[in-house]
């Protein structure tokens, strides 16, 4: 039986964003996120709610200072005590999973999403999208960018501005674009 374009999608091949499936997949995470993006800082219960409802999984203590976009939100794995600042961005076409106690800086982008490179590929429409894994202990810095397929070791920092293209390892200190490590932690 042929995969759907859902399914394509979370195994990283390529695949039609406009499905019907994944448009109203789409739909609902945006009606929740217009809800979600509509709250005040006195309604955090009612924040709390529509992350349950929008996430895979969000762990406790999740605070996400809105505004906050996402593409479908269920691929999106939160552990306990994140902290996301104002105008953050998880472009979850693929699977993101967050360790405990990730801080993020306004405006941290999060892109699963990528297109081909090729031109006659990309000009078919087709999409690709390869998962991020954020690990435990994690701050990432103001304005960094989050690219496809990364994954950030536990206890690591990023400095505020980079580009992460690449496999940033547990116990460093990463900033720049592209983003580098800078010095190891003990």
């Amino acid at each position: 039986m042929p995969k759907t374009e859902k399914q394509k999608m979370l195994a990283g091949e390529l695949y039609f964003a406009e499905d019907p499936e994944l448009v109203a997949d789409n739909q609902r995470a945006h009606r929740l996120l217009q809800m979600y993006n509509a709250t005040t800082a006195g309604q955090q219960e009612q924040r709390s709610q529509i992350l349950q409802e929008l996430c895979g999984h969000i762990g406790k203590n999740a605070k996400i200072i809105p505004p906050f976009h996402c593409d479908y939100g269920s691929n999106i794995y939160a552990c306990d005590s994140l902290y996301m600042n104002y105008g953050c961005i998880i472009l979850d076409g693929n699977t993101v999973h967050i360790g405990n106690n990730v801080f993020c800086g306004p405006y941290v982008q999060i892109y699963t999403a990528y297109h081909p490179t090729e031109p006659e590929v990309r000009l078919t429409g087709q999409e690709l999208a390869a998962p991020i894994t954020i690990g435990n202990n994690v701050w990432i810095g103001g304005n960094a960018i989050i690219c496809p397929g990364v994954t950030i070791g536990d206890g690591t920092t990023i400095g505020a501005g980079s580009v992460v293209t690449k496999n940033i390892p547990e116990n460093v200190i990463a900033a720049g674009n592209p983003c580098r490590i800078i010095r190891h932690l003990p």
